[in-house]
């Protein structure tokens, strides 16, 4: 802030010479008016002894004349190069005036609406913090310096939650979500900020918002994580392990969480079975898509290709889904439970399938140009399927 205000300091420097610069000037000005005034009333005093003496005798006309056109010359040759005075309207006590106004309106108008305090901060953000609780601190100072950044709550909502702070956290990503629109991933952090504010205790409020947030993305992992730990708190084991399941095939190969999800699963597949229930076995079936000679002549590499599943004798919804490009053709997918668009939809719930994968140049899942389906299969299926788009879609 030093180099700041030295900055500062030397800009209000520059502004104030332009205001004394033509102070002092006007100074100058009024010497030289006075001088040339004293210049003139010598004059008139030597014009006046002259005629005196020409009065007394002592100088006669032709003398009076030279002697008056000499003193006009000295007073001629001491004025040459005075510049004409120049009025000014201001008064000489205004540009002093202005002169210590500037700076204390400058600075009081930059305190009022500058950033100085942004530029504190963004000096503070450029050093690494030396604790989770110094991170937090300076993020609550951005949040009051820019209440409007929904990036800024956001962070601070997820500081929050790592300090087990979920009451704050739930605010702020009340807040978030306001500003930013409710966004699936906001929906879900908000949802698991107040399951903890509420000592997890599962409340309409969080189903809502876990049900908004899967709607709009069944693929929501901080959804789908909180729901299983729900559903493990209540001992609804198989719950738990069907959304688990679900969260796990959204995770990278390399993620490092997947190791302690997986022990999550195993543990309640254990509870389960300690209860006298059974775990449900998953439905996978592996399908590799292609395209006929006339649908690869005419679709485009960028066109979306959907593959699911769904129910031959139940509902229209998909029971699993995949998307891919036609550029990405032929390809090998896996549908499963874990896809499952919601938890009562699932492969396993339903004995037999077709399976759907559907060419839609506008990237609508419902409707496209070409298409292929599957004669009817058991769920349990297990082989390796063909499937052929080969049909214009109707």
């Amino acid at each position: 802030m030093i180099d700041f205000w030295l900055a500062a300091g030397l800009l209000l420097l520059i502004a104030l010479s332009f205001l004394l610069i033509p102070v002092l000037r006007g100074r100058r000005a009024q010497r030289e008016e006075d001088r040339t005034a004293l210049n003139v009333a010598l004059y008139q005093e030597r014009v006046a002894e002259l005629q005196v003496q020409q009065d007394e005798g002592v100088l006669n006309a032709a003398q009076l004349d030279t002697g008056r056109a000499e003193a006009a010359r000295e007073l001629l040759a001491d004025t040459e190069g005075v510049e004409k005075p120049r009025e000014s309207r201001l008064g000489k006590p205004l540009p002093f005036l202005a002169a210590f106004l500037v700076p204390v309106l400058g600075v009081a108008l930059y305190l009022h609406y500058g950033a100085s305090d942004k530029v504190e901060l963004t000096r503070e953000f450029s050093q690494p913090p030396v604790s989770m609780a110094d991170m937090t601190q300076r993020l609550e100072r951005a949040a009051a310096a820019q209440p409007d950044s929904a990036e800024g709550l956001y962070f601070l909502g997820r500081a929050y939650m790592a300090q087990d702070r979920s009451a704050d956290a739930a605010k702020v990503f009340e807040r978030t979500v306001a500003l930013a629109g409710r966004q699936p991933e906001l929906l879900g952090q908000w949802a698991q900020a107040q399951y903890f504010a509420d000592n997890k205790q599962w409340s309409p409020k969080v189903q809502a918002l876990t049900d908004e947030a899967l709607k709009l993305d069944p693929k929501e992992v901080t959804s789908l994580g909180l729901l299983g730990i729900a559903a493990f708190e209540g001992q609804r084991y198989q719950e738990a392990i069907d959304y688990w399941n679900r969260l796990l095939a959204q995770l990278p190969p390399a993620d490092n969480s997947r190791i302690a999800l997986q022990g999550g699963i195993d543990r309640a597949a254990e509870k389960l079975k300690e209860s006298g229930g059974t775990v449900a076995q998953k439905a996978v079936m592996n399908v590799r898509v292609d395209l006929s000679a006339e649908a690869k002549a005419k679709a485009l590499p960028t066109d979306s290709v959907f593959i699911f599943a769904r129910a031959v004798s139940g509902p229209p919804a998909p029971l699993a889904a995949k998307r891919v490009t036609v550029a990405e053709l032929p390809i090998t997918v896996e549908l499963g439970d874990a896809d499952a668009m919601m938890p009562q939809l699932k492969l396993s719930n339903f004995p037999e399938v077709q399976l759907v994968a559907r060419i839609s140049r506008a990237g609508v899942p419902t409707a496209g140009e070409w298409i292929g389906r599957s004669q009817p299969l058991a769920s349990s299926t297990t082989a390796l399927q063909q499937l052929t788009i080969d049909s214009p879609d109707k």
